[in-house]
């Protein structure tokens, strides 16, 4: 296949030297300018339902008009509507045991959203009951409920999945998935499971290392406005209330319990675990403040080449909503998202451009649909919006969805990771068009974070199209090997989900142009290619992918 990369990659390995090139129409220094662009104040934080969205959803509708794409709605126009509803709680939780009160103090105890589209949702009384890792996963043998019945009380879980070792004391990898997370462990999973039995409220158990990420993070993401698709039930079948304890409290909670919190956890990590009453009664009330959203996703399309292959798609997605404004802290209020992920969307939008520069013989075959979509941040809503309710192109003509959320600001590297290495056939293309970059493909350095599960293309994942989602390398050319390290532990510590997440000096995107490099090129192979991607055999996603393609 005739490209614009190849001729110089090719060139460069016959020479025998390795290639960091970005290659022809990818600009790091225009990344750059469009990173600082979205991450300005003047985007006010690009929260759903505020004036950042209509000025981000302005902007990007108006760089895509400029690129010359074409609407990607077939109704004509570049935005596809996403009724939300917005749900802004103020939550009470307390317990009772032998007469005495437990109280919980919102915010430094607890978070406690409520995902009911109601005003007033509470509970009194209700049995609080310890499920261990609150999972159900028969492919492991595994109960963490052992059929004990739940409905209408209030359930207590550990978040990740059970540390579960072999023989040698190491995880194993056949059990969850070792040191990987599998979605079993993701807060989302556990909510979904504890409403599917009934319980009218879930509490999960904050704990930094197994998360991933401080507590201060779950206070910016879950005590401001949250949002769900507006649903008809009015999500009465979702847990009234769907909180986070914090270890101290929930030590305080069993301890006045009189039970032995860490015993409790040290049993939950083996398979024939018992469910535990704690004796005592939770009452919780959320007063919800609503407002219906009509937030938008953003959409352009690049028409295939070929009369018959451009009815078939390959749909690149990044997320261009934030945490927008909190006028409660002092100082700075705006959460400006540089990193997550207005450098996402830039690399986007120099995606859609690079193609779009492409000389009319070397356009793809198949259509390429630029897809970004709002409230990532809100539970991936953009995303599961048009992958379940309303794909403006048919998924089973869809070939696969190609994720960026983040992009490397620094400088080019030897490797590149991807999420979810080896779930399918896309991530050997990825390999060996890193290869002509003189780079190797690599797997998540940290699998126990579960980004697998983070970011917009699980929901494209879900419903059976194929996805990759990359990432970063981390082995920096002329840097310290801990370089990749200690910049991501500084990131995580200091600007993720906080308004600190600014344009840096040193942020090049030298990097970034690199990997979009590799990433137009995996674009085009699998564009022109005769072989759809596929999910490995095994893969959990496989069997919704071949119902979808049967029919």
């Amino acid at each position: 296949m005739k490209t614009l990369l190849l001729p110089l990659i090719l060139l460069a390995v016959a020479c025998g030297a390795p290639v960091f090139a970005s290659g022809p129409h990818i600009s790091a220094a225009r990344i750059l300018e469009r990173t600082k662009i979205l991450s300005s104040d003047e985007f006010e934080g690009r929260s759903p339902g505020t004036p950042g969205e209509d000025k981000t959803v302005e902007y990007l509708v108006t760089e895509f008009q400029k690129l010359g794409l074409a609407p990607g709605n077939p109704d004509g126009t570049y935005v596809q509507n996403v009724p939300l509803v917005g749900i802004i709680t103020q939550p009470t939780l307390s317990f009772t045991r032998d007469g005495a009160t437990i109280a919980m103090e919102n915010i430094n105890d607890f978070v406690g959203p409520s995902s009911r589209i109601a005003n007033s949702v509470s509970a009194k009384d209700t049995e609080v009951v310890f499920v261990g890792y609150g999972i159900e996963a028969p492919e492991f043998g595994w109960d963490d409920y052992k059929g004990v019945d739940v409905r209408g009380k209030t359930v207590v879980m550990l978040i990740n999945d059970p540390p579960v070792t072999d023989a040698n004391g190491q995880l194993d990898p056949a059990i969850f998935g070792g040191k990987a997370m599998t979605y079993y462990g993701r807060w989302t999973y556990k909510y979904e499971i504890a409403a599917a039995k009934g319980a009218v409220a879930c509490l999960i158990v904050h704990e930094t290392g197994p998360a991933a990420y401080p507590y201060g993070v779950v206070v910016g993401s879950f005590s401001r406005e949250n949002f769900e698709i507006s649903a008809l039930d009015l999500n009465a079948g979702k847990v009234g209330m769907a909180a986070w304890l914090t270890l101290d409290a929930t030590r305080r909670l069993f301890a006045g319990c009189g039970l032995d919190f860490d015993a409790a956890k040290l049993a939950a990590v083996k398979r024939d675990f018992q469910p535990m009453s704690l004796g005592a009664k939770a009452s919780f009330t959320a007063e919800n403040t609503l407002r219906n959203v009509a937030s938008r996703n953003v959409v352009a399309l690049l028409p295939g080449a070929d009369p018959v292959l451009k009815d078939e798609y390959i749909v690149f997605t990044a997320h261009w909503d934030h945490l927008g404004i909190e006028p409660k802290l002092a100082g700075d209020q705006i959460y400006n998202g540089a990193a997550d992920n207005a450098a996402g969307v830039a690399v986007l939008l120099e995606l859609a451009q690079a193609y779009q520069a492409l000389p009319a013989d070397q356009r793809p075959k198949r259509s390429l649909v630029f897809l970004s979509v709002t409230a990532e941040e809100k539970g991936l809503l953009g995303s599961r919006y048009y992958a379940s309710a309303d794909p403006l192109y048919p998924l089973n003509r869809t070939l696969a969805n190609i994720n960026m959320d983040g992009a490397n600001q620094f400088g080019p590297t030897s490797d590149f990771v991807v999420i979810g290495h080896g779930a399918s056939t896309i991530d050997d293309l990825a390999a060996e068009i890193a290869a002509t970059q003189g780079r190797v493909v690599s797997g998540d350095p940290r699998p126990e974070a579960g980004s697998f599960y983070r970011s917009d293309h699980f929901e494209f994942a879900k419903v059976g199209v194929p996805s990759f989602y990359g990432k970063s390398g981390r082995k920096f050319i002329g840097m310290p090997a801990d370089f990749a390290d200690r910049m991501v532990d500084d990131y995580i510590a200091n600007r993720y989900h906080k308004p600190a997440d600014e344009v840096q000096p040193d942020w090049t995107f030298e990097g970034a142009a690199q990997d979009t490099a590799l990433l137009m090129e995996l674009g085009l192979r699998i564009a022109n290619g005769t072989t759809w991607p596929a999910w490995r055999d095994g893969n959990e996603f496989k069997p919704k992918r071949d119902a979808m393609l049967a029919k």
